[in-house]
């Protein structure tokens, strides 16, 4: 469980870092994180991290196709953690 936990605490420490580094060089007109990258880091469990980076950094917050993509992974992961707590019942 220790090592669950140090994962997750690490791809959402990470997954917030790179969303802070893709604004800043999205501010710059710099080459950008691509945003599958992101959102396959918040799949794998990074997805408070980059939630956390979009509310403080107003990261990708207007885009449109963003959100819902995003959105939708919430409701996967979530769907998967309801059904893995009614399977461990």
């Amino acid at each position: 469980m220790e090592v669950l936990l140090l994962y997750f605490l690490f791809i959402n420490v990470l997954v917030f870092i790179f969303a802070g580094y893709d604004k800043s060089q999205a501010r710059k007109n710099n080459r950008r994180i691509p945003e599958k990258t992101l959102f396959l880091m918040a799949l794998i469990g990074g997805s408070l991290g980059l939630l956390t980076a979009m509310l403080l950094f107003r990261h990708k917050t207007s885009k449109t196709s963003f959100i819902v993509k995003f959105v939708l992974i919430l409701v996967i992961q979530a769907s998967l953690i309801i059904a893995f707590m009614n399977y461990k019942k």
